[in-house]
């Protein structure tokens, strides 16, 4: 077994903020543009406004039934419906689009459209996702990129500058909720306007009765009508930051795993507390669990480690400096999976226990106590196995709190792949003197054998950066063309000619 604190020389990166502002500089200063917020490529000039974690974070009301975008409930949603024109939100003044992860319940399928102004469509969450290479790796479930978000414009006719789109779970269960997290955050990723976002607060099974009626629901959806014309490109807004890469969270790990309070971040893992430890310790729910009158306990005898590790996985474990709390804490089973009230998620980002006993947790399985998890100022970094659980926390910390916020959105399954361990080939997957060895920065158990990691797809063990996303994206808003899905880097005329 691995030791359980890994000694590590740290390698220094340029941060993601100046090598994003350099690279697009660079490129923009070659085509006679004077800097990364400037779009001449119609003659005009155009500022794209590049927003920090602090801007993009959005705070809700203490009561939930005041918000009309954010986190809003079935009673607001209701009124909307009744009369869109006449109710929707100040500086809205398009549709009502609801997108459901996934049809609700006999009774309760659909929130119901007029196909007027008020629009339900069916968009599972492998909608909002898209395999993607950030230079070194290649890894599932990123945000889209720029074409293929505007694909989902025309699919759907947004019109993302003054229509409402309300993602919303359908059946609840955590896997819908994971869903609407994940159509807010490429929404809000690629520039959408926080007054023309919200989730939906529970599952239809819930709603039904608590905000809407029965006769709120329909048996079928609208038909999404293909005819949209705008682009991502039209919202002269770059959130980009909502998105840390692997490198940016390398380059805000402390030396060692311990729970800093003063380094201004707060790194939250959403997953359980047997893959945070790698299987040395459990949470009620893990396999394995053995009650020991704590809400974490050592295994049963004979607990196989190995269950805890996902996607056929090189390790398992959590990068330094990571408090852990459970994203499952954050919603009531009881109402359609809705979140739970606002000062009870303070007072778990906070550090205290509820009233099961239940809390974060540092690297040494300990609760942090009260007041010793976020900090004033912190910026939280969100993740989890493939950041759809982290999308719950995310949500709850950047849209509820509203924490300056970003998410790890390559998360563990792209972490414990950048390793210097073997997989099924036999071969390590990242060389030993490879610069993107997350397993440096890592308290980890290794798998038990080779022949149980999955080949992992490396495109530059020697890249020398890991942001191509983001700088695609980028360069997709500025109209400089880019790779597309994390290509292969700027286009053949950078100026888009």
């Amino acid at each position: 077994m691995m030791s359980r604190r890994l000694a590590a020389t740290a390698t220094a990166f340029t941060p993601w903020r100046v090598w994003a502002s350099i690279s697009l500089a660079a490129v923009l200063a070659a085509c006679g543009g004077a800097g990364s917020d400037e779009d001449r490529s119609s003659g005009a000039l155009a500022t794209i406004v590049v927003n920090s974690p602090a801007a993009i974070a959005q705070a809700s009301a203490d009561d939930y039934e005041a918000n009309v975008n954010g986190l809003i409930t079935a009673t607001t949603l209701q009124r909307w419906m009744a009369d869109w024109v006449a109710n929707r939100p100040a500086g809205v003044t398009g549709k009502l689009i609801i997108f459901q992860a996934s049809a609700g319940p006999a009774g309760a399928e659909y929130i119901k459209p007029n196909n007027l102004a008020v629009f339900t469509y069916l968009s599972p969450s492998s909608e909002w996702i898209q395999t993607r290479s950030n230079g070194v790796i290649l890894t599932p479930s990123m945000v889209p990129d720029g074409p293929t978000m505007d694909a989902l414009l025309a699919k759907y006719n947004i019109d993302p500058k003054n229509d409402m789109v309300v993602c919303a779970q359908g059946t609840g269960n955590t896997g819908n909720a994971m869903a609407q997290g994940r159509c807010w955050y490429a929404l809000r990723y690629w520039g959408m306007d926080a007054k023309n976002l919200a989730l939906l607060n529970g599952g239809n099974q819930w709603i039904n009765g608590n905000g809407l009626a029965a006769g709120d629901f329909a048996t079928t959806a609208s038909a999404a009508p293909g005819a949209g014309r705008a682009s991502v490109k039209d919202l002269r807004v770059d959130n980009s930051a909502l998105l840390a890469t692997f490198e940016d969270l390398l380059n805000v790990l402390p030396a060692n795993d311990a729970n800093l309070r003063s380094d201004g971040v707060m790194i939250w893992d959403a997953r359980s507390v047997g893959q945070f430890s790698a299987g040395e310790r459990l949470e009620q729910g893990d396999s394995g669990f053995a009650a020991c009158g704590s809400p974490i306990c050592v295994p049963a005898a004979g607990y196989d480690y190995m269950k805890s590790f996902q996607n056929s996985g090189s390790r398992q474990g959590h990068p330094r400096g990571t408090l852990q709390l459970n994203f499952s804490n954050l919603l009531d089973g009881s109402k359609g999976f809705a979140y739970k009230p606002k000062a009870q998620i303070a007072a778990y980002m906070n550090g205290d226990a509820d009233s099961n006993g239940v809390r974060m947790i540092d690297a040494a399985y300990i609760g942090v106590g009260g007041g010793a998890a976020y900090q004033a100022g912190d910026t939280v970094y969100v993740y989890c196995e493939t950041t759809f659980r982290a999308m719950i926390t995310g949500m709850a910390s950047a849209v509820i709190m509203g924490y300056p916020t970003r998410f790890y959105d390559g998360a563990m399954v792209e972490w414990n792949s950048l390793s210097n361990l073997a997989d099924a080939t036999g071969q390590a997957i990242l060389p030993a003197d490879s610069p993107w060895r997350t397993d440096l920065k890592s308290f980890f158990r290794p798998a038990s054998s080779p022949s149980l990691v999955a080949q992992r797809s490396i495109v530059d063990a020697y890249a020398t950066h890991a942001n191509r996303i983001v700088l695609d994206d980028k360069s997709y808003k500025q109209n400089l063309g880019g790779a597309g899905g994390g290509g292969s880097g700027a286009p053949p005329n950078p100026c888009g000619g």
